[in-house]
């Protein structure tokens, strides 16, 4: 390590600022912000859990996608429309262009990653047949607008036009940032969004899309192209949204964010993932505008979220009528909705967050979320996924047929696909452009916000800063990260702390360990190349309760292990978990690589049935329980790969043991 002194502070990685810099390789390019993000060339995942994911993702879980949606017909309704055949011949739901849509964005950011020459001619040849469907005046639809189908704009609330617009125009987007702006798709976008504008403009249509998604989308073109017409047309549209332009329907005007304008709303409501797409929009509204008061009010609605209606494992949605946010603490781990789509939402929302405040609870939010239900949702072989993401299951769950699509919250194992499927489509567009979720730069120096084995290039205002990062996270606690190439003045090296993480350290120059706190561990220095530091993170499994107002969890205790939340299932116990009862008098143990729990087990299914379950004791079973021992668990990710099982994360606490206070 190099000889000369360091510092190393906490707290936030930078003093406010504005961040320029090139949109190459970005899934998102603000132009101001107290971080700056930096592309797919600029950090390359080389290795640990996103690496396999993402080696998974490329191998698997695209071309599976693909697979199946030309199977179905959906990627078929393009050609259907050009030859004049629909819509006799249309396949799939009203909104099923949008995941062709989303499929060639993952593509585009997978050629991109890689230079996958097979993935460039298969995206050509996709983007090809979507291309031939699109009308003289920009409109492309394979449900709405042609001879005996509904008329354009006829169905705003359920139509998603807009919507499979907004994902259309994203997929150009990234086609733009990874092969350049002259590209067919590129035109395909930028005609379909002059569209848009022309129909939805302040002398048009004043209506908007049931579901958000537009913004966000034309936010980015306009990053990408400088034209200011996208940016005032998703202004518009963000504007018209809380003022009752939708119709009235059953589930009522906040499922489409619809009863209250975005910037008098204090909590994120409705539909999940709508609201968060929403959000996201509004975000990157604020930021472009350099509106302090819309940016102030997303981001305290969604702390708020974060505080009172999201699940342990970063999971959104506590209804599945609606799939919806509940109440304030409304959580039941069984009814837990928690749809996969909803977790990418909530990583896109709080990452933009954090490039725009620089507050690490937003990157806690995103390691959260991308380890507990991101990676959730395939299966091991990149041919199966969840759709929605329950914390506790009741009855050992049913294996899907591999050829068959499956109901989307009726299955409960992984399945091979849905009829409605854009859980699937939406994990393979992050999972490919992951790259760009895990460091940041500003004038100070770089920002490290989630862990994997790594190299990270940034640049500086004294020049180039390249980093080497070797983790096996979250195997592992250690961070090693080396320096490979500097300028010879000061720059800070920030490596965020996560907020479970009481203990960790850093060693710097000198070879001592400093404790740091929550937050970012800040090191500034001049570095020399060789320089090394060290990021200590403690992983010893520990007991974690929820607060006390969130009734349908208490009395039980939840495991996490860094930032993996851990589950116990059938598989492991030998038996239901509906009978386990925990000791928490002792921490988890970590023996071999498994994390262990001391608990005991009650037969519950022996108790007579016909008993009358309420009395007047505090509820202990008439049993005596098995005898004790010590069970393990596995982390919440990974459950239901090794078959059909009941599992829970949240473990009721034997009733000798009392609960941590509250």
């Amino acid at each position: 390590m190099h000889p000369n002194p360091s510092s190393v502070e906490g707290g936030d990685p930078a003093d406010p600022a504005t961040v320029t810099g090139t949109d190459s390789g970005l899934p998102f390019a603000p132009s101001r912000g107290r971080l700056r993000p930096l592309g797919l060339a600029d950090v390359v995942i080389t290795g640990g859990f996103w690496a396999e994911l993402q080696q998974l993702n490329s191998t698997a879980m695209i071309a599976h996608a693909q697979s199946w949606m030309e199977r179905l017909g959906w990627i078929g309704n393009f050609d259907a429309a050009v030859e004049g055949r629909l819509p006799r011949d249309r396949r799939g739901r009203e909104f099923s262009d949008s995941e062709i849509y989303k499929l060639l964005e993952a593509m585009a950011w997978e050629v991109g990653r890689t230079g996958d020459r097979d993935m460039d001619a298969r995206f050509r040849i996709l983007a090809a047949r979507v291309a031939r469907a699109q009308e003289p005046d920009g409109y492309l639809n394979t449900m709405f607008g042609r001879p005996g189908q509904q008329p354009r704009y006829s169905d705003l609330e359920w139509g998603h036009e807009l919507y499979c617009f907004g994902h259309l125009i994203q997929a150009g987007v990234a086609r733009a940032r990874t092969a350049g702006t002259q590209d067919p798709l590129v035109d395909v976008a930028r005609r379909a969004a002059d569209h848009v504008c022309e129909v939805f403009g302040p002398e048009g249509n004043p209506g908007l899309c049931g579901h958000p998604e537009i913004e966000t989308a034309l936010v980015e073109l306009f990053r990408a192209t400088g034209e200011r017409r996208y940016l005032d047309q998703a202004r518009l549209f963000l504007e018209r949204r809380g003022h009752g332009v939708l119709g009235e329907i059953e589930l009522g005007q906040q499922y489409f964010q619809e009863d209250v304008p975005i910037r008098e709303a204090t909590i994120l409501d409705g539909h999940a993932v709508r609201a968060l797409y929403l959000a996201v929009g509004a975000v990157d509204l604020a930021v472009e505008d350099d509106d302090r008061t819309l940016l102030a009010a997303v981001r305290a609605q969604t702390l708020a979220t974060l505080a009172r209606r999201t699940y342990l494992t970063g999971g959104m949605g506590a209804h599945h009528e609606g799939e919806s946010f509940g109440q304030d603490f409304e959580l039941p781990p069984d009814r837990a909705y928690s749809e996969t789509c909803a977790g990418v939402g909530s990583v896109m929302l709080n990452y933009r967050l954090l490039l725009a405040t620089g507050e690490a609870r937003h990157a806690d939010a995103v390691e959260r979320t991308l380890y507990n239900v991101v990676a959730t949702s395939p299966a091991q072989d990149g041919r199966a996924f969840f759709y929605t993401n329950t914390l506790h299951q009741r009855t050992p769950g049913r294996v899907p047929a591999e050829d068959e699509v499956s109901p989307r919250a009726a299955s409960s194992l992984r399945a091979p696909w849905f009829a409605v499927s854009c859980c699937p489509n939406n994990v393979t567009r992050l999972v490919a452009s992951l790259g760009a979720y895990i460091a940041s730069a500003d004038d100070q120096g770089v920002q490290i916000h989630q862990f994997a084995g790594s190299t990270i290039r940034a640049t500086v205002p004294d020049g180039v800063v390249a980093l080497k990062v070797d983790t096996t996270y979250p195997a592992d606690g250690r961070v090693h990260v080396r320096v490979l190439e500097t300028p010879s003045t000061p720059w800070a090296l920030s490596l965020r702390v996560p907020a479970w993480a009481e203990g960790a350290t850093v060693r710097t120059g000198d070879g001592s360990a400093v404790a740091v706190g929550a937050g970012y561990a800040v090191v500034r220095r001049v570095f020399a190349v060789g320089d090394e530091v060290e990021l200590d993170l403690p992983m010893a499994p520990r007991w974690t309760w929820a607060d006390p107002r969130i009734d349908a969890v208490r009395g039980q205790v939840a495991v996490e292990r860094g930032p993996l939340v851990m589950c116990l299932e059938s598989v492991d116990l030998g038996a239901d978990v509906a009978g386990v009862r925990v000791c928490t008098d002792e921490p988890p143990a970590e023996r071999g690589g498994r994390v262990l729990v001391r608990a005991s087990l009650v037969d519950a299914a022996a108790d007579v049935d016909e008993a009358w379950p309420y009395g007047p004791g505090p509820g202990r079973s008439t049993r005596d329980p098995e005898v004790g021992g010590q069970v393990g668990l596995v982390p919440y990710h990974s459950w239901a790969n090794r078959g059909p099982s009941t599992m829970r994360v949240w473990l009721p606490v034997d009733d000798a043991h009392g609960l941590a206070p509250h």
